[in-house]
């Protein structure tokens, strides 16, 4: 047996054993976007400090003005030096009476379909994900007391509330953290069968504004059309973001947008990609964004404005007839390409000026900027770790385009000019950042397995 089988064959005796090790992870409510849990986000960062130290890393929890930022290196290996980054951090879990189960009292469950699953708040975001790589390091080191390359292990506390404190860590330990390439988990198979590479993603804009007219609620008999409402007001702002052929109206907003390339048309048209596969689970059947562009484009290559969230007025049981006070809303961009958030930000924010009335006025607060990012399929360590990946699932790894957004793939270019290998085993229908959230137990286990391939590729 070569040394990779070895590996691999302590990989599924060891299985147990990682489960219990990624459950005692999913048990800490590491919520980073609520501060009444930081104490549970500071014990998850010191839990995987001290886990990479049993397995020879060079670990701690470093305090930030947030959440701990968890550093491990080891230093051992020929070949070319990675970085592989990862979060400990959850969304809430709100709504939870939405949840079959308690979100932090991780199950194994078996799925209509027989599909074994890992069901808990952050199984597949990003526990289960970075726990894989994790688990091939520790099966590495428990075969042959070293890794196939030198490593170093970055996970961040705050990736799911704006991760505003890594970008200055980046910046102020550049040296320590440069690698020759970054690997990153936090993203999804193509399909169950098939495993994928990221290799370009949206940037993100986000903007909350608050429209602000009467100094109270107004009886709306008393004072109906002749006091501003701010519900109306707001209505009239979010409309006037979209024509009727779905594109976004704001001035200059396709600024450094071009036609995607037809030879990646076509590699995307090969994979199977069906509106009613995509739209059908969850019971659409239209796409909804620009007319004459495929799904695939509107998801992975074209710009986005979406209204995540508004509210005016009265909104509990029965009925109360006010004209309120203020009325507010979130708006999020996905970029893509060479768009530059900032000059979204603020062609966004002159449209909306432009559309309140004399005597009202507006309150803008930011949640974010980030650039699109791609990276060249093309570089030898990319066909290093798609061949790794076929050679695990038996299928040909893809390359595909993603339609979210991951800040620190674009940090870890500019701050550390490194290209990113993304590669993860997440499927669309884990229910990220919703109610009963999980991850397939195949995913976890064959993780785990690409991983150790990936590292042993990379050393060639």
């Amino acid at each position: 047996m070569s040394e990779l089988d070895k590996v691999l064959a302590h990989i599924d005796g060891d299985f147990e054993k990682a489960l219990e090790r990624l459950f005692a992870v999913l048990r800490l409510r590491s919520i980073s976007t609520d501060p009444a849990y930081a104490a549970e986000c500071k014990r998850n960062a010191e839990w995987h400090a001290e886990d990479l130290r049993g397995i020879g890393f060079e670990a701690d929890a470093r305090p930030t003005a947030g959440h701990p930022i968890v550093v491990g290196h080891h230093r051992k290996g020929s070949g070319p030096s990675a970085l592989f980054y990862g979060h400990y951090d959850v969304q809430p879990v709100d709504p939870l009476e939405l949840w079959e189960d308690d979100p932090f009292d991780p199950k194994i469950k078996t799925l209509a379909d027989g599909t074994k699953v890992i069901a808990a708040r952050g199984s597949a975001d990003d526990k289960g994900q970075l726990m894989a790589f994790v688990e091939a390091c520790r099966a590495w080191k428990a075969v042959t007391g070293s890794l196939p390359i030198p490593v170093t292990i970055l996970l961040e506390g705050e990736e799911e509330s704006g991760g505003a404190n890594l970008p200055g860590f980046l910046d102020a330990n550049a040296k320590e953290l440069k690698a020759d390439i970054g690997l990153i988990c936090d993203t999804n198979m193509w399909d169950p069968q098939t495993p994928a590479i990221v290799t370009m993603l949206r940037g993100l804009c986000g903007e909350e504004i608050t429209i602000h007219a009467a100094d109270r609620d107004l009886h709306s008999g008393f004072y109906g059309m002749a006091a501003a409402n701010p519900n109306r007001i707001l209505a009239k702002i979010l409309a006037d973001l979209y024509d009727d052929q779905g594109r976004i109206t704001l001035p200059g907003f396709y600024d450094g947008v071009p036609e995607l390339p037809e030879s990646l048309k076509k590699q995307w048209d090969t994979l199977g990609f069906t509106v009613e596969g995509f739209l059908g689970p969850i019971g659409l059947s239209v796409p909804a964004g620009e007319k004459g562009r495929s799904a695939l484009e509107q998801t992975w290559s074209r710009p986005t404005c979406e209204i995540n969230g508004m509210g005016g007025g009265y909104q509990g049981e029965g009925f109360k007839t006010v004209i309120p006070a203020k009325a507010s809303a979130k708006i999020s961009f996905r970029l893509v390409f060479d768009q530059d958030p900032h000059a979204i930000r603020k062609a966004f924010r002159e449209h909306v000026k432009a559309r309140v009335p004399a005597d009202c006025r507006v309150e803008f607060k930011e949640h974010g900027a980030g650039r699109a990012i791609r990276f060249p399929d093309t570089d030898p360590a990319f066909a290093k770790a798609r061949q790794a990946l076929s050679d695990e699932w038996g299928k040909p790894a893809v390359f595909i385009g993603g339609g979210g957004s991951i800040p620190v793939t674009h940090q870890l270019k500019t701050a550390l000019g490194m290209d990113v290998i993304l590669a993860g085993f997440g499927l669309d229908d884990d229910r990220i950042h919703s109610p009963n959230e999980k991850y397939n137990l195949e995913s976890f286990r064959k993780g785990i397995r690409s991983w150790a391939r990936i590292l042993e590729a990379l050393s060639r």
